[in-house]
């Protein structure tokens, strides 16, 4: 039996749908449907992972790192006591060390390593969706994300969904594999506002730390996660370059989706 967690976000969704016509799979959600599995990492003794083979573990990111932390640690352990044969979880790119909220990522790796279970890491990219939520254009076509001349190697959620679902469900070549996932195509603020007939005009740090606090859309915690995501796109940290083996399209078995085209798409929904 496959159990993927956090299916109900937007990744958690492309991997079920794909899987839907198979009748070895389990889903587990904080909120479960018929059919589905009670799983809400915040109670340990929610997580009854009996007869689960593979565990597809989709980060349990949207909080702070002490909160994420325990949570990762909760459900590892849940594993290791059930007998799991093999844990895939969704961390974030090697790259991506400089912003704030890797260290959760880079914890629950090392939690893994030390664990007594079969484990293969996805180090997933930011997606091109994302970028077309912090680098939205406005009314006009600006761009005014503060990205500064950087670039980042942003890849399509759907890309990473498929991944997921090769490893996940044919787990045993992948043990003990971590593996690097980004774009091919870096992308920049000219670019992005070219796709989508505007012009680039970058803003600044202050600017855009003042529009999100006074915006009342973002937790606390949320704020210097967004900031450091664009400061570490503007310093050139997440261009791929620094990712010598990026795994993205031998894993896909094809070229991977245009994260540009997916970008124009998302933003003008």
């Amino acid at each position: 039996m496959l159990m993927i967690t956090g299916a109900t976000g937007a990744l958690g969704k492309l991997v079920t749908a794909r899987l839907a016509d198979r009748d070895d799979i389990v889903v587990g959600t904080r909120a479960p449907a018929p059919g589905q599995r009670r799983v809400d990492f915040d109670d340990p003794s929610s997580l009854d992972l009996t007869g689960v083979d593979t565990l597809l573990v989709i980060s349990a990111g949207a909080a702070e790192d002490d909160v994420v932390a325990a949570r990762h640690d909760a459900v590892i352990s849940a594993a290791e006591r059930a007998g799991v044969g093999h844990l895939v979880y969704t961390s974030l790119s090697g790259d991506g060390d400089h912003l704030t909220y890797a260290l959760a990522h880079r914890w629950t790796e090392r939690r893994l390593r030390r664990s007594t279970l079969n484990w293969t890491v996805l180090r997933n990219g930011l997606y091109a969706e994302f970028l077309a939520a912090i680098a939205a254009p406005g009314p006009d076509g600006t761009v005014a994300a503060p990205l500064g001349e950087g670039r980042l190697a942003a890849v399509a959620r759907e890309d990473l969904a498929d991944v997921a679902v090769r490893v996940a469900t044919d787990p045993a070549p992948h043990a003990g594999r971590t593996y690097e996932l980004v774009g091919e195509q870096a992308l920049g603020g000219a670019d992005l506002a070219a796709a989508v007939g505007g012009r680039y005009e970058p803003g600044t740090l202050a600017a855009t730390r003042h529009a999100v606090t006074a915006s009342g859309d973002a937790l606390p915690f949320q704020v210097p996660m967004l900031l450091s995501t664009y400061s570490a796109i503007a310093g050139g940290f997440l261009d791929g370059t620094s990712v010598t083996d990026n795994q993205l399209r031998a894993l896909l078995g094809r070229a991977p989706r245009s994260a540009l085209e997916v970008y124009a798409a998302t933003a003008a929904r």
